[in-house]
């Protein structure tokens, strides 16, 4: 998560207020005109110190997850011209409600979402969260970057994964990327080192913040660009927020757009989402690959159908190549012999399934054997816990074992 204040304080919110009119990255091009305009809105005025989203206490996250847009700048996306309905199925089975319910308080979820064959089978909300509101993501959006890096190569604008990194970052060039393809990036097989301790202040996700607050515009590539090797690529898996950054860095390069309006056309349009959706961004003006987008309970899981259909848009046609979500949800990288694994900015889990994950508790997890979407946001006491996310596991085991 990164740190804003600064950066606004200091008269980051006018540059970027006079693009409201067209795209908030200069030179891109703007929304396809039959579309509502994507807007930017402006970060607010606060304290540096109220933006240090991983040491907010349990009460203040609870009320601000559920509104980030009044602490940080960020594209406010429409809604579809067209919401795609999320019929009423018949309920779960007594028992496996009685799980869900007693693991939402738990787990201190927000908000449960069970899609089914076609239909929503339970939706339950706790902490106050409702329907018509929004729930920040963090790393969920990195399924939702990697879904516009595959439209990006079915539109031309990227030739395809092995291109090199360094074709579409060209400043990432004579550094620890020499050589990376766009596929390791997106497997984070760069062999490039890099340390995601979220509780270590000098961690390097935890310097992204003053990579910002020094470098402003640059501070993706001017962080990035700094790593040290520590095996050749292809390689080793090591999880990095700063890759999905470029990732979407290259995305935005190749397509010409911030990701919000490039999502606008490639994800938010074709999946039909019923309450738009806030994606934060950083000095450059363009959004934020690796994490800070929310949304809706139900428009996670429309994200989740919309995968599982194959990401196909009203006209039929597919928004990224054939066979793209078989290969992004497949485990590129193999944790061992658990049957878990990591794919295109995905988790893959044992039986073909895949999903996306956030710390605190975000997650969409898909099981395609069984047209099953189980869609759970919440607020979990620390960032990451592998008894919580077991505990979904279980349940949406509970559910696909239940038939329809």
């Amino acid at each position: 998560m990164m740190d804003f204040a600064k950066w606004a304080l200091a008269g980051g919110a006018a540059l970027h207020l006079s693009a409201c009119g067209g795209s908030a990255v200069s030179g891109l091009e703007s929304a396809p005109p039959q579309l509502a305009q994507v807007r930017l809105l402006p970060p607010p005025e606060v304290d540096p110190a109220e933006l240090q989203v991983l040491f907010w206490d349990d009460a203040t996250r609870e009320q601000r997850f559920r509104e980030m847009e009044k602490w940080f700048a960020g594209h406010e996306v429409p809604a579809a011209t067209k919401t795609s309905p999320l019929a009423e199925g018949a309920p779960l089975p007594e028992a496996i409600v009685k799980d869900i319910q007693d693991t939402i308080a738990k787990t201190n979820a927000a908000g449960v979402m069970v899609w089914h064959k076609g239909a929503v089978r339970f939706e339950g909300y706790g902490l106050g969260f409702g329907p018509e509101q929004r729930w920040t993501s963090f790393s969920v959006a990195k399924s939702f970057t990697s879904t516009l890096l595959g439209a990006a190569i079915a539109d031309g604008f990227i030739g395809g994964l092995s291109d090199p990194v360094t074709q579409y970052i060209p400043e990432l060039t004579g550094s620890s990327y020499d050589g990376v393809t766009v596929q390791q990036l997106a497997t984070m097989t760069s062999g490039v080192a890099w340390d995601e301790d979220y509780t270590d202040p000098e961690s390097d996700v935890a310097q992204m913040n003053r990579f910002v607050l020094e470098y402003g515009p640059d501070a993706i590539v001017e962080q990035m660009k700094r790593l040290e090797r520590d095996s050749a690529p292809g390689v080793q898996f090591n999880y990095k927020t700063g890759e999905t950054n470029l990732i979407g860095l290259l995305v935005e390069t190749a397509v010409g757009l911030p990701l919000a309006e490039y999502a606008q056309e490639k994800i938010v349009e074709p999946a039909g989402f019923e309450n738009g959706l806030f994606w934060m961004v950083d000095p450059r003006g363009g959004n934020i690959g690796g994490c800070c987008l929310s949304l809706s309970l139900a428009d996670y899981t429309r994200m989740g159908v919309f995968v599982l259909k194959g990401g196909v848009d009203a006209s039929g046609a597919s928004v990224v190549p054939d066979g793209w979500f078989a290969e992004a949800g497949d485990s590129v990288v193999d944790f061992g012999d658990s049957g878990f694994g990591y794919g295109y900015q995905w988790w893959t889990y044992p039986g073909g399934n895949f999903g996306a994950q956030g710390i605190f508790g975000q997650s969409i997890t898909l099981v395609p054997s069984q047209d099953l979407v189980v869609t759970v946001v919440s607020n979990w006491s620390t960032a990451t816990s592998g008894e919580n996310r077991s505990a979904w596991g279980e349940i949406t085991a509970k559910i696909a074992a239940s038939g329809g």
